[in-house]
Protein backbone atom coordinates (compact mmCIF):
# COMPACT_ATOMS: atom_id res chain seq x y z
CA UNK A 1 0.00 0.00 0.00
CA UNK A 2 1.62 3.53 -0.90
CA UNK A 3 2.22 5.50 1.75
CA UNK A 4 -0.53 8.57 1.76
CA UNK A 5 0.52 12.03 1.66
CA UNK A 6 -1.12 15.71 2.96
CA UNK A 7 -0.01 18.75 1.27
CA UNK A 8 -1.36 21.78 3.17
CA UNK A 9 -1.07 25.06 1.76
CA UNK A 10 -1.24 28.31 4.57
CA UNK A 11 -2.06 31.07 2.83
CA UNK A 12 -4.23 34.68 4.66
CA UNK A 13 -7.42 35.46 3.51
CA UNK A 14 -8.97 37.94 2.45
CA UNK A 15 -9.81 39.51 6.13
CA UNK A 16 -7.76 40.85 8.87
CA UNK A 17 -7.55 37.96 11.25
CA UNK A 18 -8.53 35.06 8.92
CA UNK A 19 -6.27 32.61 7.60
CA UNK A 20 -6.86 29.90 5.23
CA UNK A 21 -5.63 26.07 5.40
CA UNK A 22 -6.39 24.61 1.58
CA UNK A 23 -5.62 20.52 2.32
CA UNK A 24 -5.07 17.69 -0.72
CA UNK A 25 -5.06 14.40 0.81
CA UNK A 26 -6.64 12.27 3.41
CA UNK A 27 -6.00 13.09 6.98
CA UNK A 28 -5.42 9.67 8.34
CA UNK A 29 -3.27 8.53 11.24
CA UNK A 30 -0.03 9.02 9.09
CA UNK A 31 -0.88 12.56 7.97
CA UNK A 32 -2.50 13.69 10.88
CA UNK A 33 0.51 15.10 12.86
CA UNK A 34 1.48 17.55 10.26
CA UNK A 35 -2.31 18.71 9.95
CA UNK A 36 -2.15 19.18 14.24
CA UNK A 37 0.98 20.81 14.05
CA UNK A 38 -0.25 22.92 11.34
CA UNK A 39 -3.56 23.93 12.88
CA UNK A 40 -1.73 24.39 16.56
CA UNK A 41 0.66 26.79 15.20
CA UNK A 42 -1.98 28.83 13.52
CA UNK A 43 -2.92 32.43 15.41
CA UNK A 44 -5.44 33.71 13.53
CA UNK A 45 -8.55 34.69 15.02
CA UNK A 46 -10.87 32.43 12.15
CA UNK A 47 -9.12 29.31 10.41
CA UNK A 48 -10.66 28.20 7.51
CA UNK A 49 -9.81 24.92 6.34
CA UNK A 50 -10.50 24.15 2.57
CA UNK A 51 -11.51 20.62 2.55
CA UNK A 52 -12.25 20.64 -1.00
CA UNK A 53 -9.11 18.21 -1.64
CA UNK A 54 -9.81 15.52 0.77
CA UNK A 55 -11.15 12.32 -0.46
CA UNK A 56 -11.37 10.75 3.31
CA UNK A 57 -10.71 11.07 7.14
CA UNK A 58 -10.02 8.72 9.54
CA UNK A 59 -10.61 8.57 13.05
CA UNK A 60 -7.29 9.85 13.79
CA UNK A 61 -8.35 12.61 11.01
CA UNK A 62 -11.77 13.18 13.38
CA UNK A 63 -9.88 13.33 16.65
CA UNK A 64 -7.57 15.95 15.11
CA UNK A 65 -10.86 17.69 13.71
CA UNK A 66 -12.22 17.74 17.55
CA UNK A 67 -9.09 18.44 18.84
CA UNK A 68 -8.67 21.88 16.71
CA UNK A 69 -12.30 22.61 17.08
CA UNK A 70 -11.98 22.35 21.16
CA UNK A 71 -8.47 24.27 21.32
CA UNK A 72 -9.24 27.14 19.24
CA UNK A 73 -12.91 27.25 21.36
CA UNK A 74 -11.33 27.47 24.51
CA UNK A 75 -8.99 30.68 23.40
CA UNK A 76 -12.00 32.47 22.21
CA UNK A 77 -10.70 31.51 18.42
CA UNK A 78 -13.10 29.73 15.83
CA UNK A 79 -13.15 27.36 13.06
CA UNK A 80 -14.62 27.41 9.88
CA UNK A 81 -14.61 23.95 7.45
CA UNK A 82 -15.26 24.40 3.34
CA UNK A 83 -15.55 21.71 0.71
CA UNK A 84 -16.54 18.97 2.99
CA UNK A 85 -17.99 16.27 0.91
CA UNK A 86 -20.83 13.89 1.54
CA UNK A 87 -18.56 11.01 2.87
CA UNK A 88 -17.09 13.07 5.23
CA UNK A 89 -19.67 14.44 6.18
CA UNK A 90 -21.18 11.45 7.05
CA UNK A 91 -18.27 10.55 9.15
CA UNK A 92 -18.39 13.39 11.02
CA UNK A 93 -22.28 13.11 11.68
CA UNK A 94 -22.15 9.54 12.80
CA UNK A 95 -19.43 10.04 15.19
CA UNK A 96 -22.04 12.80 16.36
CA UNK A 97 -19.22 15.75 16.15
CA UNK A 98 -21.03 17.59 13.03
CA UNK A 99 -22.89 20.04 15.21
CA UNK A 100 -19.17 21.63 16.38
CA UNK A 101 -18.42 23.06 12.82
CA UNK A 102 -19.50 25.50 10.57
CA UNK A 103 -19.90 23.89 6.68
CA UNK A 104 -19.19 26.52 3.79
CA UNK A 105 -19.61 25.78 0.29
CA UNK A 106 -16.97 27.91 -0.90
CA UNK A 107 -13.61 29.92 0.82
CA UNK A 108 -15.49 33.61 0.39
CA UNK A 109 -18.37 32.10 1.65
CA UNK A 110 -17.07 31.17 4.83
CA UNK A 111 -14.72 34.85 4.55
CA UNK A 112 -17.71 36.97 4.41
CA UNK A 113 -19.86 35.12 6.97
CA UNK A 114 -17.90 35.08 9.40
CA UNK A 115 -16.05 38.59 8.67
CA UNK A 116 -16.26 41.06 12.02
Amino acid sequence: MPQESLRIEDRSATQPGQRVLSLTGPIVLPTVFDFQATVRADASQLLIIDFTNVPYVDSAGIGALVGAYVTREHSGRSLALVGVSERIHNALKVTHVDQFFRFFDSVSAAEEATAA
